[in-house]
């Protein structure tokens, strides 16, 4: 399955087939708004129900507008993702139709390395994750840089972005060169997004999450944190 980032420089775990992951350099040193219950509490939330149209992937290709915004609610709080569609139109096309599908809801922040990324993007349901697991689409030209709050798709090489997205911590501007093209920036609550946690580093297994979803990860990492809802903004 799709890991998240340029598998050649870091250190993301590949899946039943690898993607790439954003090189990682030397580990550098770095991760409220608003107030959390404990982490055994918040783990008690019924999701959802899933949309049945994620499992049918072919139908959701609607065009994204030219620029819009994704509200992030999460366990640490919410951010605002703005789109800008002319930075990467495929990326921003089916960003788009995922998160206004419902696909990133209950989804977990699987790998955080302070000063670097965190990636998310593996949905809660493992069904979903089979159907989306080879919905690839082509790479974007690169025209924006991977700076701190920009928001990029995961690859596993050319032309292999599916659903993983990661946002960057600090200045990544190297992995414009590998092909990682910015659709997006963080606008507000950076500050949830330096505070998700970090405490199990790049240590869940994303082939077990593609096949087991949250369970997995509910049972042996339980304090991540997770989106509880992303939904474009009015």
């Amino acid at each position: 399955m799709r890991t998240i980032l340029m598998l050649a420089l870091f250190a993301i775990v590949p899946l039943a087939a690898c993607k790439r992951q954003p090189a990682e350099p030397t580990p550098p040193p770095a991760e409220q708004q608003k107030e959390q219950a404990p982490a055994a509490e918040q783990r008690k939330e019924e999701p959802a129900p899933m949309n049945p149209a994620l499992l049918e992937p072919e139908k959701l290709n609607e065009q994204a507008p030219d620029t819009y915004r994704v509200v992030f609610e999460t366990t640490k709080g919410n951010f605002v993702v703005e789109v800008q569609r002319d930075w990467a139109p495929l990326g921003a096309d089916r960003f788009y139709n995922l998160v206004k599908n419902g696909f990133y809801d209950q989804a977990k922040f699987f790998r955080v390395v302070p000063g670097f990324v965190v990636q998310f993007g593996i949905p809660a349901d493992p069904r979903v994750a089979a159907a989306w697991r080879n919905r690839t689409i082509p790479d974007d030209p690169v025209k924006e840089s991977n700076v701190r709050g920009t928001i990029s798709f995961a690859t596993a090489g050319a032309n292999t972005r599916t659903t993983q997205v990661f946002i960057n911590y600090g200045d990544n501007s190297r992995l414009d060169r590998m092909g990682f093209a910015p659709f997006g920036k963080v606008v507000e609550g950076m500050e949830v997004v330096d505070a998700i946690n970090a405490e199990y580093g790049e240590r869940p297994n994303q082939g077990m999450i593609q096949a087991q979803g949250n369970a997995y990860l509910d049972r042996e990492f339980p304090n991540l944190d997770y989106i509880r809802k992303a939904s474009i903004a009015p």
